[in-house]
């Protein structure tokens, strides 16, 4: 390969999408340059356990939640709001750690989603009936949402403002888990009440009531014996951040070197993913990742072949560093059963991933994304057509890649969602029963459609009810031992 630096990727530029035009390319280098000099927002020794914990998973010994916010909106940097998003992730990994009796790796897409591809430069809107054509929105990282001339124009200015929102979050959330946000002390952070307002059948009812009553009595039975686990609910829960790392310019500026650790670290963020767009093993993208000591997420689509995966995985692993690779399967609950067995096939005979409990961790290991591959267009009362997905589909496509792993002698390792804490109205079906009429009560998304805070626990009952371990029969009483003559 090349030889490889954080500024290598700029060889690239004619195969770097989905990118915004900045007008002003002074104003780009003076960005860049303050983004240079600022402190990293994360550390290369959480990005090392992040690694170790991955390996962990990779023979499954662990399982990795991702989920938050298609885009972030720098507006909701608020207490209230990042408290929300890591409270849905501990209570679904809770469900998750009890049914699977296995370590959740919770990973949130927070403090720095900010940036998103778009297909088209450009979009059209009819203002008072005249088409008016404007940049299309990016992401705050990149320019803002409204449709005017000023909220539209790429700023560079914005990537620094990203960071420094980015930073308060990422304090914020360390803050609330070194003071016990997630201790079982304070059982209000794992109310797990969704049941009440749910509109689930009755037999799920209570099913998940059960459940819930397992939980809570286990949580009693912890904190009565003072019981603390590096997984489970304890004072120092741990939680990892993850964006798509769209913006080459943001992510960077602040990659380098640190002390006593060899090569280059991206310290945006723990674990950045390339997009389904970007994962050309000839394009800027992964010419920049493919030199950081980050793990790494490779979101795949439709597309994807084996032959391009392994390329892949060859490209952004030379090494074969356990723990280094996420695949993120993205491809639909219509197809899934078609284009998954050759993919996770292929991983296994080179060995880049391995059978559960294997001896040794492999370089890769697998996760399913069942959102981005269910997306429907249907009308809404205000708005002609609206973006939107159903449960239906979405557990669909998370059932079926179990099945489709176990069949290959493969193990699903991780479910990468977006979803909100918030009652939003953007995905149909589920425990909250949203129908195509009630998609314009509460759609707030700046981008793609995201489970509410009930459909998100639904999600999680389902998972982890699939993938319990079976139980174990009673013991047969042992034969009489042979007395010897």
């Amino acid at each position: 390969m090349p030889q490889w630096s954080p500024s290598s990727w700029l060889a690239k530029t004619p195969n770097y999408p989905h990118q915004a035009a900045y007008a002003d390319q002074a104003a780009v280098d003076s960005a860049v340059r303050s983004l240079r000099a600022l402190p990293p927002l994360v550390t290369s020794w959480e990005i090392e356990r992040l690694k170790r914990l991955l390996a962990d998973a990779s023979r499954g010994r662990a399982f990795i939640l991702q989920g938050g916010d298609c885009a972030e909106r720098l507006a909701d940097c608020r207490p209230d709001a990042v408290t929300g998003k890591l409270k849905i992730l501990l209570q679904m990994s809770l469900v998750l750690v009890h049914a699977m009796g296995r370590p959740v790796i919770r990973v949130g897409r927070i403090a720095g989603q900010y940036a998103k591809p778009r297909t088209s430069p450009t979009e059209t809107h009819q203002i008072e009936g005249i088409p008016r054509t404007l940049p299309s929105y990016y992401g705050d990282l990149v320019n803002r949402e409204a449709f005017d001339d000023n909220s539209r124009r790429p700023d560079p200015a914005h990537l620094v403002t990203g960071y420094l929102h980015a930073a308060v979050t990422l304090n914020f959330i360390r803050s609330l888990v070194d003071r016990g946000f997630a201790d079982v002390h304070h059982p209000e952070n794992w109310e797990l009440g969704f049941l009440q307002k749910a509109g689930l059948p009755p037999e799920l009812r209570q099913k998940y009531a059960r459940l819930t009553a397992e939980l809570t009595e286990g949580l009693r039975l912890a904190e009565a014996m003072g019981h603390s686990s590096p997984q489970g609910p304890s004072d120092r829960t741990e939680f990892f951040t993850s964006h798509e790392g769209l913006n080459l310019l943001y992510e960077s500026a602040q990659t380098r070197r640190v002390p006593r650790r060899e090569g280059f670290y991206c310290l945006t963020t723990h674990l950045p993913w390339l997009g389904d767009r970007t994962r050309d093993p000839d394009g800027a993208h992964v010419e920049f990742f493919r030199g950081v000591r980050n793990p790494v997420g490779i979101k795949l689509g439709p597309s994807t072949t084996p032959d391009q995966l392994l390329r892949l995985c060859e490209v952004l692993n030379p090494e074969r560093e356990p723990g280094k690779l996420v695949l993120i399967a993205r491809l639909g609950a219509a197809i899934v059963s078609d284009r998954l067995p050759a993919l996770v096939r292929a991983t296994l005979k080179e060995g880049w991933t391995v059978e559960p409990d294997a001896p040794h961790p492999a370089p890769a290991l697998w996760s399913c994304d069942p959102m981005h591959g269910n997306t429907l267009l249907r009308n809404g009362a205000r708005r002609p057509v609206r973006k939107t997905r159903a449960f239906t589909d979405i557990l669909s496509e998370l059932v079926d890649s179990c099945d489709i792993h176990a069949a290959c002698g493969s193990h699903l390792a991780g479910l990468h969602v977006e979803l909100t804490h918030e009652d939003v109205t953007e995905c149909l079906g589920g425990a909250s029963g949203i129908t195509e009429a009630d998609l314009d009560t509460n759609y707030a998304t700046a981008c793609d459609p995201r489970l509410n805070y009930e459909q998100a626990l639904e999600l999680a009952f389902r998972l982890g009810e699939r993938l319990a371990p079976p139980a174990t029969p009673p013991s047969a009483p042992a034969p009489p031992r042979c007395r010897s003559s």
